[in-house]
């Protein structure tokens, strides 16, 4: 699920505004912290809880380049098209 990072809440966490119009609290997993920082407005992959749906894991982080291409490739749902 496409996602746009918002607000970094600190202790790995942030909300998030999801490709569905939902806003959810989504977590950075350690193996993903390490290798990649992520910083408001940047484009996500999240995967929302079973449990929890208005929880999240973020799996991926596009850079700013393969964002805008993206975009241009007219693949962003329109409610995150920002780029």
């Amino acid at each position: 699920l496409f996602a746009i990072a918002e607000r970094l809440m600190g202790g790995s966490r942030m909300n998030v505004v999801c490709a569905d119009g939902k806003a959810r609290l989504a977590r950075i997993p350690g193996r993903m912290k390490r290798r990649a920082r992520v910083r408001a407005g940047d484009l996500l992959i999240v995967v929302p809880w079973d449990i929890q749906n208005d929880k999240a894991d973020v799996v991926y982080r596009y850079t700013k380049t393969q964002s805008r291409i993206l975009s241009r490739r007219n693949l962003l749902p329109e409610n995150l098209d920002v780029f």
